[in-house]
């Protein structure tokens, strides 16, 4: 049976298997036994899988294919079972189907065809958990102090740290070369109650607007040349208890899509600089990614003619301090909405686009 035939077949069963973040036991479980049916060895380190070409040599450098094992929830608006893929031989249904069983498949096909081969890179695929959360045991525990790259070589759970990384998306397999990053602000603005027919107090949602009005208008002065600027957009407002009751609270949630010229540390101390309110980050992880000017990516990706784009969506990639491209099969408007889907000629065509993308990054290193 062709290796294509015998991945779809396994994203069939992906699909079947409940794998939302924190869960994704039974989606390791299939791709577990895919291997061992191909006798690859592989490991499983908190639950991400690990897989190596051949035995990692210390003195090469090293390229690592990276795609993500878990889900987001079903969508409202499921037509049919989110879990069923169907019996179409041209087309797989279902959560996960496009993001990112697409990309899991199509690299584990990839790592088949050159495993055992002599490459002048340590070759790895890595499976990560937690991808849609960015929960703590998945990428960021693999690249993190405890992690096997931070390892001893003679250490039997040591892995090289990559070099180089494409990390599995489905971006119609045109090569992000940049994505951004998320960060989002919860605002509190505090003021004084008092009696809306005496007009006393001080009224903490005028001082919120005051502050959403700077918010609006402020000009991040760093504008990529891939990216273009920061993308800034206040998406919440609460207050009040009462009608007559001037609010001493207002809290508004800002959401900011930063370029990779900011961290989201310089950007959160920019704009507490011009508001009254306290800002405070959910988090600071989410930073934006491009790959580098003078990225050996960049070389295979012009030599192999692909499109370039710089994807509004972000991934693994920021978690991880190699240099990396985005690229995988399937549509990234199909993520996470009702009736998901890839189309199997996807799949094929990023077969194919995987295997050329490593043979030509060898032959340039």
């Amino acid at each position: 049976m062709k290796t294509e035939n015998d991945l779809t077949d396994l994203l069939r069963h992906l699909v079947h298997a409940p794998s939302q973040s924190f869960n994704e036991e039974a989606a390791a479980a299939w791709v577990g036994w895919w291997l061992d049916h191909q006798a690859i060895p592989y490991k499983t380190p908190k639950g991400n899988i690990v897989v190596a070409a051949a035995e990692p040599d210390p003195a090469k450098k090293t390229l690592a294919l990276m795609a993500h094992l878990d889900t987001v929830p079903p969508a409202a608006g499921y037509t049919r079972d989110p879990y069923d893929p169907g019996t179409d031989p041209a087309v797989i249904h279902g959560l996960g189907s496009n993001d990112d069983g697409g990309s899991v498949v199509s690299m584990l096909a990839v790592l088949k065809h050159f495993y055992g081969k002599e490459l002048p890179v340590n070759l790895l695929l890595l499976l990560a958990r937690e991808e849609e959360c960015s929960g703590p045991d998945g990428t960021r525990w693999l690249f993190g102090p405890e992690g096997p790259f931070a390892q001893a070589p003679d250490s039997p759970d040591w892995l090289p740290m990559p070099d180089w990384a494409i990390v599995g998306e489905p971006t119609g397999l045109r090569a992000a070369t940049s994505e951004r990053g998320l960060l989002v602000i919860d605002g509190e603005a505090y003021g004084e109650s008092g009696h809306a027919a005496r007009g006393d107090g001080v009224n903490a949602l005028y001082l919120a607007m005051d502050d959403i009005a700077k918010l609006r208008s402020h000009k991040f002065a760093r504008v990529s040349p891939e990216m273009g600027e920061v993308r800034l957009n206040v998406t919440q407002i609460l207050s009040g208890t009462a009608h007559n009751v001037i609010p001493d609270r207002c809290r508004f949630v800002v959401d900011i899509r930063p370029n990779e010229l900011y961290t989201p540390k310089e950007i959160l101390d920019e704009l507490q600089g011009i508001c009254q309110s306290h800002l405070q980050a959910r988090n600071l992880l989410h930073r934006a990614s491009a790959t580098a000017p003078d990225s050996p990516l960049r070389q295979v990706i012009a030599a192999l003619g692909l499109e370039t784009i710089s994807s509004p969506t972000s991934s693994d990639w920021m978690q991880i301090p190699c240099d990396a491209v985005k690229l995988g099969p399937g549509d990234s408007a199909r993520s996470h909405k009702a009736d998901e889907y890839i189309l199997v000629s996807e799949i094929e065509q990023a077969i194919k686009t995987y295997i050329a993308f490593v043979e030509n990054f060898s032959n340039d290193c």
